[in-house]
């Protein structure tokens, strides 16, 4: 029986300034999906695709790192992230990794909106047989949720910090 958990994230952002720029801030794609992730961890494909490499992550006695392959997409006022692919590095005990990531950003009112829903299903690897199912859900869980915190609290400092360089800076646009 495979484990399975989830978390989501919502987000409310208001820009005090320029809020009416944050839909041509919205379609410069790139440099949206770098201010949201780590641009150090970002590996843009084309296209709209990009591969991240996720920060490694301990898990009780396992370390893994989780290799992401993204699709953004873009419409008036919105963009969307997606996960497509999802490659574990460090861990070749695991056959049945399943990683869903879909999240956006869309213009409203005076700011930004956005959620994220990050959800796993994975086998549980022999190395923790003897810990409960629920304990390994709960423990999934949890560090899905703070991966979102994380993306969140990004998004509140770096794409806003990156937002108002972007302002100021009318010939790069």
């Amino acid at each position: 029986m495979p484990l399975a958990f989830s978390a989501s994230q919502a987000l409310q952002l208001s820009v005090p300034h320029q809020a009416d720029l944050l839909p041509d801030y919205l379609n410069d794609e790139e440099r949206v999906i770098g201010a949201l992730l780590d641009p150090e961890q970002l590996e843009n494909l084309g296209n709209g695709h990009y591969r991240y490499t996720v920060t490694r992550l301990q898990v009780f006695q396992l370390q893994i790192q989780p290799v992401v392959e993204l699709v953004a997409r873009r419409s008036a006022k919105r963009i969307e992230l997606e996960a497509i692919d999802c490659q574990l590095e460090g861990l070749g005990i695991v056959d049945d990794f399943q990683l869903t990531l879909e999240s956006w950003l869309e213009v409203s009112g005076e700011g930004l909106n956005g959620e994220a829903c990050l959800a796993v299903s994975v086998s549980q690897p022999s190395l923790l047989r003897l810990i409960p199912v629920k304990v390994l859900e709960a423990t999934g869980r949890s560090l899905l949720a703070g991966i979102l915190l994380g993306m969140k609290t990004r998004v509140q400092q770096q794409l806003l910090d990156d937002f108002n360089a972007w302002c100021l800076a009318p010939a790069g646009r």
